[in-house]
């Protein structure tokens, strides 16, 4: 009862076909499909990085910061600077 039989798939095929239309449908599947290509490249260019990222951080020095990202100044400012002195 859960498993879609071969008249349900004939009714799906013939929506897609009236909504699509005939001309369309090649199109979507050659897209659909290299999408899918480029989307499995992606992950398996992902899981090697992270390999490797992980063997070469245990040998390697604190990573640095980058960029983007905010560095705190760990020395506090001089008490010497004067209050901004601006009315609210």
């Amino acid at each position: 009862m859960g498993a879609l039989q071969p008249w349900h798939w004939l009714i799906v095929i013939a929506v897609f076909v009236l909504l699509f239309g005939a001309k369309k449908l090649p199109d979507a599947a050659r897209s659909l499909g290299k999408s899918m290509r480029i989307f499995k490249s992606e992950i398996k260019e992902m899981q090697a990085d992270g390999k490797s990222d992980s063997a070469s951080s245990s040998d390697a020095a604190p990573a640095t910061p980058i960029a983007s990202e905010r560095v705190v100044d760990p020395t506090p400012a001089p008490a010497s600077e004067q209050p901004d002195k601006r009315t609210a």
